[in-house]
């Protein structure tokens, strides 16, 4: 089961305080196992609490997606972008793709939000001015 941060934090000052893994790990209610994997990671210069994502059966793939998912602006549905990556020979299944697919739209429409375009100004309804009975 992965630790919190605070779970992995205690470890850490428990190991410095001790420099034995064994009491670091009975004053942090642990295997010595774990203390020496995150003390390991500490001193191999990773941060322990960083989350490792793995590698996906889609990731070879995803670069394909993108450029689907731009060229359409954020319009084309999985099932579309999945038939086609079938024809290039992707052997995932449709989940994986409908995953992926969402992951880049969301991030499309995101990059999307913060471009920061502004109007031309106040439109035909002269919103500048308060309605009446309003």
């Amino acid at each position: 089961m992965a630790k919190k941060p605070t779970e992995i934090m205690e470890i850490l000052t428990s190991f410095d305080l001790t420099r034995c893994k064994w009491s670091a790990a009975q004053l942090s209610d642990c295997d010595p196992k774990t203390v020496q994997r995150y003390v390991g990671l500490r001193d191999g210069g990773y941060d322990p609490l960083r989350r490792v994502r793995r590698r996906r059966l889609i990731d070879p793939w995803l670069e394909k997606i993108e450029e689907l998912v731009e060229r359409s602006r954020g319009k084309i549905r999985a099932d579309v972008v999945h038939e086609r990556l079938l024809a290039m020979g992707f052997s995932g299944n449709e989940r994986t793709t409908r995953r992926a697919v969402a992951e880049l739209k969301a991030a499309f429409c995101q990059a999307r939000a913060s471009d920061g375009w502004t109007t031309a100004g106040p439109s035909t309804r002269q919103e500048s001015q308060p309605r009446p009975g309003w």
